[in-house]
């Protein structure tokens, strides 16, 4: 894509982005796993993780230049793929392939984001977990169990009790 990618490694406890921020970056992951998270009453709510080849980014930021809701957090030493919003939307502008492309990324972020807020609506705690699990099988290996139980909205006993 024009070398409009860099690599960047970074490490463990890395923030991306931060919620109430307007974010101009765009990540791919090679090799890590990262977290999003909002903070609610003091509490911080994981609603999404990542790990390698998917892509990072601030929804809100992205599409309508605006603050973003969400904390990105690397939960590993990461290295990424990185580049700036402006860069990528230069591309789609001239490039229909790549237009193409962007347009089949949002599409599959929209479908995952959709899935995951019907599992939370409709699923009990079991379900949700054993969705997570099919859908991230390391996941349990690289992953504080506290950020899992946020994520799947029970409490870190509740999670225990499912694993048994």
């Amino acid at each position: 894509m024009e070398n409009i990618f860099q690599e960047v490694k970074l490490t463990k406890g890395s923030i991306l982005f931060n919620q109430d921020k307007t974010e101009r970056k765009f990540y791919f992951i090679k090799k890590g796993i990262a977290r999003a998270f909002t903070t609610a009453d003091g509490d911080e709510i994981t609603f999404w993780f990542g790990q390698e080849g998917d892509p990072i980014l601030s929804i809100n930021s992205y599409i309508f230049n605006q603050a973003s809701y969400e904390t990105i957090e690397l939960l590993e030493d990461a290295v990424l793929y990185e580049t700036s919003n402006q860069q990528l939307n230069e591309l789609y502008e001239t490039n229909i392939n790549i237009c193409n492309w962007g347009r089949k990324l949002a599409e599959n972020e929209l479908i995952k984001t959709e899935q995951r807020f019907i599992a939370r609506l409709t699923g009990n705690s079991k379900k949700r977990y054993e969705g997570l699990i099919k859908s991230y099988p390391a996941l349990l290996n690289r992953v504080q169990l506290g950020y899992i139980a946020s994520y799947l909205g029970i409490t870190q006993v509740s999670l225990s009790r499912i694993r048994k």
